[in-house]
């Protein structure tokens, strides 16, 4: 975003007319939420200070109560024009009255470290009196990129953040991302790029009229171990959409009957009907998974995603000798134990990952990110309640799911994977269990 912004500067957008959209689309915003209460802006010395004299300023123009109390006095040009434009007094930080409505305005992305005791302590107070609280693009004391919160906001009553121009790292990462509430984006007209987004609803293909089971999609699951983790795997991939599953290697026993059951083999494996093959959930990490798991990477015949102990037998280096896409779906112990701990954000760490593996990397967690070497989607907002066992299984399934439709983009299948699942969890509410996950998958597919 800071990239972007000089760069729309040195195409002759002036700093001034920066300030001017972001304090508007501040007050816009701030018009819908105060029902008519007293506001108080609060306003650092830079940019982000500038940007609440301006919003201040508008909002005393349209007839609202509105007060600015500062930390210090404008200290960059277009935050001084900014401040000009306020016809009422300004109140110091520390004596300033509370109100129901605090606008956040003391430091924004400019800032990459903790606030100082004394401010924090006094925005708890303003926090802790207000009805509303709304931060302008970041809550202050939040790292952009590193995702770290400021104490005061995790205790704000409620809070809205108004993402300037773009999402940052800081909104869809934790911890910061719980302490930023709701976030709304308030569009700058600043072209950037596009290489990470917030994932959205998926355009899912539905079968037609000549449709049959293959040109669904044909998912062939290895078992090991712990079979009913395969076959809750199973379940998912038929209830989000696959039209023929195959579990090789569980016994014959337990699930749908819609699921076929065959012995683990390997000539079996290459059939040129199956759209992908999912390794991982209750192998086992012995010899024989090993071999099993070997012996599908470097045949290279069909698109696989690995997961659960598949991920601690990979040779990392196999994936990228490969032709055919691979998927991998690991928790954050999996990931360390496969990459350790790569610099940078969990963005970072990723991207990073995904180019060292040649692979597709979906990073489970509160926020689950899916990386390409080139390109990432991030999937903020999960169901915390997800954390039962199975339901990574269920994840993986849906993804596979996905990856077998004919055609597919891996890194598109691997998002709307990620997508049906988390919609799943939202439709299951509270205290389910996976196999509840995985039957939830058909109403989550159905309303895609």
């Amino acid at each position: 975003m800071r990239a972007a912004e000089d760069a729309a500067v040195a195409a002759g957008t002036s700093v001034d007319t920066l300030m001017r959209c972001a304090g508007e689309g501040i007050a816009a915003a701030v018009r819908r939420l105060a029902a008519g209460s007293d506001i108080l802006v609060v306003c650092g010395p830079g940019n982000n200070g500038g940007d609440g004299s301006i919003a201040a300023s508008v909002l005393h123009s349209q007839g609202f109560p509105v007060r600015i109390a500062a930390t210090a006095d404008p200290k960059t040009p277009a935050a001084r024009n900014a401040r000009d434009r306020w016809v009422g007094e300004v109140e110091p930080f520390a004596q300033a009255r509370p109100a129901p409505i605090l606008i956040d305005c003391l430091f924004g992305t400019g800032l990459s470290r903790a606030l100082d005791d004394d401010l924090d302590t006094r925005m708890t107070e303003l926090a802790r009196d207000a009805r509303l609280v709304i931060a302008a693009d970041l809550p202050s004391g939040t790292d952009a990129d590193a995702a770290t919160a400021p104490d005061w906001a995790r205790h704000a009553p409620v809070m809205v953040t108004l993402a300037l121009g773009a999402l940052k790292p800081a909104h869809v990462l934790h911890p910061a991302a719980a302490a930023c509430g709701a976030v709304r984006l308030i569009d700058l007209g600043i072209d950037r790029p596009a290489a990470v987004t917030v994932a959205g609803t998926p355009d899912l293909p539905c079968p037609g009229p000549a449709s049959h089971k293959y040109t669904r999609g044909m998912v062939a699951i290895v078992a090991g171990h712990m079979a009913g983790a395969a076959r809750l795997a199973a379940v998912a991939a038929l209830r989000s959409g696959a039209g023929y599953v195959a579990l090789y290697g569980d016994g014959g026993q337990g699930g749908p009957d819609a699921i076929v059951h065959r012995p683990f083999d390997g000539d079996a494996l290459s059939d040129a009907r199956i759209g992908a093959i999912l390794i991982g959930p209750g192998l086992g990490r012995d010899a024989v998974a090993r071999d099993r798991l070997a012996a599908l990477v470097a045949a290279d015949a069909h698109p696989l995603v690995i997961d659960g102990d598949a991920l601690h037998l990979l040779d990392l280096d196999a994936p990228a000798r490969r032709t055919r896409p691979v998927v991998l779906t690991p928790h954050a112990g999996e990931f360390k134990a496969l990459f350790g701990t790569p610099a940078g954000s969990l963005l970072d760490q990723a991207r990073s990952a995904a180019a060292r593996a040649g692979a597709i990397v979906v990073l489970k967690g509160p926020t689950t990110i899916v990386a390409s070497a080139a390109a990432t989607r991030v999937h903020p907002g999960g169901n915390p309640w997800l954390s039962t066992a199975g339901t990574g299984d269920v994840l993986a399934g849906t993804i596979a799911a996905q990856l077998a439709h004919p055609g597919a983009d891996p890194l598109a299948a691997a998002s709307a994977g990620t997508w049906l699942h988390a919609r799943a969890g939202q439709l299951c509410g509270a205290s389910f269990v996976a196999d509840d996950l995985a039957n939830a998958l058909t109403p989550a597919r159905a309303g895609a």
